[in-house]
């Protein structure tokens, strides 16, 4: 199945639970709002694209749940879910796209229909999205390279193909020999967990190292590029995955390409990252891995889920529209 999709049946959202990942292969089904925004809390669903998709499902089940089509009711459950997660600009974006054709509806059905068949245009453009940045990134590989990639920008990051890893495919369906270095991208470890499972589901190259091992294989050259995803991209440049502003650095010391593949949904140019909220992620997520003890309990922790990577480290942003090679202006239109 997609990442996320909506149950017809059910009338409910369906997403692989991608905290159970690699072990099992589960599905979760939400049916109500406060359901869905556990989910995405708790990281069952993740992933910049993905999350905007369980935006705008999560106001058709806010309208699906509401006793009448009172605003207030259902702009509770909205400002909810856009709080849900701070960072990524995407889960604003499908909420705010969602509960505006929503509210051409005059009853709770109305609005729902209405917010339901905006949320399935946002699940449709992702994946169009996803394979025109394919074919425009796939172009900046070469055969034979070896991609170093952090965190998890694939399929399980979109409804489906991916960004990062879409380039990727793009690249091999075009007959490029692709080899991937998943770094495992602690302390969630989404890129041993989800990237390195994916890769493998496909049947494309892929080595996993620790994250502490980039600068080694970097210098030792290893690699050829490094391609990531992004959850916001501001005025100054790039906030994804803690742990993506240290690759940039290392790249840029070893005259390595540092690229990032990002929906033009992602872009939030009129703010800086100063002003964006780093999401602050628990301390047990530290001290504990799969509920084994690493550290003291009582140990200070400090675990920002995101940074922040400026564009003078950036060889080019690949988007749907093209790769942005310059840093853009809020006035006016990017330059590719």
């Amino acid at each position: 199945m997609r990442t996320i999709e909506w149950d017809e049946e059910r009338e409910a959202v369906r997403l692989i639970d991608q905290t159970q990942l690699p072990r099992a292969y589960k599905i979760e089904v939400c049916e109500r709002v406060e359901e869905l925004i556990r989910a995405i809390k708790e990281l069952k669903v993740r992933g910049a694209p993905a999350l905007g998709v369980a935006g705008a499902l999560g106001v058709v089940l806010a309208c699906k749940n509401a006793a009448t089509a009172e605003a207030i009711e259902i702009e509770k459950a909205v400002k909810q879910l856009e709080n849900a997660r701070p960072t990524a600009v995407n889960l604003s974006y499908g909420v705010n796209r969602a509960f505006n054709a929503a509210k051409r509806g005059e009853t709770p059905e109305e609005m729902k229909i209405y917010a339901l068949a905006e949320a399935k245009r946002i699940i449709d453009e992702d994946i169009a999205v996803n394979k025109k940045i394919g074919e425009y990134g796939s172009a900046l590989l070469d055969d034979g390279d070896v991609v170093l990639t952090h965190c998890n920008a694939g399929r399980l990051a979109c409804v489906d193909w991916g960004t990062a890893l879409g380039v990727i495919r793009t690249a091999i369906m075009h007959g490029k020999r692709i080899e991937v270095i998943a770094c495992e991208t602690r302390p969630l470890n989404q890129g041993s967990r989800l990237t390195a499972w994916e890769l493998m589901q496909d049947k494309i190259p892929v080595t996993l190292i620790t994250d502490s091992m980039s600068a080694a294989v970097m210098r030792e050259c290893k690699v050829d590029k490094v391609l990531v995803g992004a959850d916001r991209v501001v005025k100054e440049g790039v906030i994804n995955k803690i742990g993506t502003y240290m690759h940039a650095v290392v790249a840029k010391a070893h005259g390595i390409p540092f690229y990032v593949a990002a929906p033009i949904s992602s872009f939030d140019l009129e703010r800086s990252y100063k002003d964006v909220e780093i999401e602050q992620r628990s301390p047990r997520e530290l001290i504990y891995c799969a509920n084994v003890q690493l550290a003291p309990e009582e140990v200070k922790v400090y675990n920002p889920a995101f940074d922040f990577t400026p564009f003078e480290l950036i060889a080019g942003v690949i988007t749907e529209k093209g790769v942005l090679r310059s840093p853009p202006s809020p006035s006016t239109s990017p330059s590719y």
